[in-house]
């Protein structure tokens, strides 16, 4: 869910690297990549690393430890939970099924789901696959309706929670936005058209020719799992466990190690599952319905596009398809630079690690003779709301936005009060949130990720609900109860 802000802000900071590919042997890169980890010992979390050229492994190790209550060290074996890097396995299935004529991308998903509303436009496969569906984000669903992120979260409280949904984020097609939902929606499409469970076929038709044998879907989360890896996060000084309970599948929850996605990067120039013609497919960028390529971001004036659980760019130079994940303590980044026939997988159970630039930084030491100089984008300048003084003085009265409010869409309530002069909202399972006025009648806070509340008035100007929204749902209504 938070992988679209992962991928956005930690994008806009990239390391700037110093070593010459012909000037460092295998031991000096060795060596520049061990002090890169050097933090990571038997007392933290760490992370593991694979670097793939010319069709096989070059490099790969393990640093830190996968279990700190027993000690057990992180290898180049050690299988890690890697969030929203398992997206391109889903899309992959979607055009596997598509490859064997069992489906089409332009089919309306209802055909699959009819449980899916009907928003009067229909969403198709493609749709889900390019993050252009408009369905608001699983994961900012869930937290606004009072969940917390180390729940248990399954497939069918989430297939539930779309079911409930009135309104999208935008029309199917015209936008891009990052929708785990669209994801999860995959996997049950992968179901309803191979008859098998999700994980099964992903394992039958992609793992097992891979030989992926430490790979698998994670879709139930009481399973145990040999050679796992366990999140961490450190909170004053301590490292802490970080828990993680998903049961669902598609848009995360695949479980595996560097060694076997390197054996995923190796399909890509040498198919084994698929073939040239379908991957050469996969990886064109993702389009709008006007035919407009999908836009992440432009960052230091490259654009970074979404091309089906891949973002693709020219980075300095290079083609690169990557992507990282972010769940729980899990950090993950898998980039693949096609051209050079190199590419690099981390793999961290520590919630700081910065995969991204340090992926990038790793694959500059063997490719830096390749590398052009990029323009830096000096446009820095950021606006900054600040309430005015007519703002300021109509925030004093705040006894009018007082009351019990309650969404259909999220099959829940929140009560809103003053306290000590601020404006609070309650939930029965949240900590309070302190909303901050903005202006007039729209307020700040933040329920797990930020969010934005604007209040609803009646022709007499009587406050009848609120809209609320988060980096992946838009206007999500609460109505007023008397």
């Amino acid at each position: 869910m938070k992988d679209f802000f992962e991928i956005l802000f930690v994008s806009i900071v990239f390391f700037q690297t110093v070593q010459s590919q012909t000037r460092l042997s295998q031991n000096e890169i060795t060596t520049q990549i061990d002090a890169l980890f050097s933090k990571y010992n038997s007392e933290t979390p760490g992370v593991s690393i694979a670097i793939v050229s010319n069709g096989e492994i070059v490099f790969k190790e393990g640093y830190g430890m996968a279990n700190l209550e027993y000690n057990i060290p992180i290898t180049s074996q050690t299988v890690f939970h890697v969030a929203s890097v398992s997206k391109q396995f889903t899309t992959f299935a979607i055009y596997l099924l598509e490859r064997q004529g069992k489906i089409s991308l332009e089919d309306d998903i209802r055909k699959y789901i009819p449980e899916v509303p009907d928003f009067g436009t229909p969403i198709t496969v493609k749709h889900l696959c390019y993050h252009t569906s408009g369905l608001r984000d699983q994961w900012g669903l869930l937290t606004l309706a009072g969940w917390r992120m180390d729940d248990v979260i399954t497939k069918a409280q989430i297939l539930k929670l779309v079911n409930k949904q009135k309104e999208l984020n935008f029309d199917p097609g015209s936008e891009f936005m990052y929708s785990n939902t669209g994801f999860t929606l995959l996997a049950e499409i992968v179901e309803k058209v191979s008859g098998k469970a999700f994980a099964e076929f992903i394992k039958e038709n992609i793992f097992e020719p891979l030989g992926m044998n430490s790979t698998e879907f994670y879709d139930d989360h009481e399973k145990i799992v040999k050679n796992r890896a366990y999140s961490y996060t450190k909170q004053n000084g301590d490292y802490k466990k970080k828990k993680l309970n998903y049961s669902t599948v598609g848009a995360t929850s695949l479980f595996t190690t560097v060694e076997d996605l390197s054996k995923w990067i190796l399909n890509f120039e040498k198919p084994i599952v698929g073939d040239v013609e379908l991957i050469e497919k996969f990886n064109l960028p993702a389009v709008l319905d006007t035919g407009e390529k999908a836009v992440l971001a432009v960052v230091d004036n490259e654009t970074i596009y979404h091309c089906k659980g891949q973002f693709f760019r020219n980075y300095k130079g290079l083609t690169l398809y990557n992507h990282t994940g972010s769940d729980a303590g899990f950090r993950a980044y898998l980039a693949r630079f096609p051209d050079q026939k190199f590419s690099v997988v981390l793999l961290s159970n520590e919630q700081s690690f910065n995969s991204l630039p340090t992926g990038l930084k790793i694959a500059e030491f063997y490719l830096k003779d390749n590398l052009k100089t990029r323009k830096k984008n000096n446009d820095t300048n950021i606006q900054k709301n600040k309430p005015d003084k007519e703002n300021e003085e109509y925030i004093l009265d705040f006894k009018d936005f007082e009351g019990k409010y309650y969404s259909e869409e999220l099959m829940t309530n929140y009560t809103i009060k003053v306290q000590e002069k601020k404006l609070i909202m309650e939930h029965k399972r949240l900590e309070n949130i302190e909303l901050t006025s903005e202006k007039g009648d729209k307020f700040s806070g933040a329920i797990t990720f930020p969010i934005w509340l604007e209040f609803l008035r009646d022709k007499n100007q009587l406050i009848i609900g609120f809209k609320v929204s988060n980096f992946g749902a838009k206007d999500v209504v609460f109505h007023k109860l008397k």
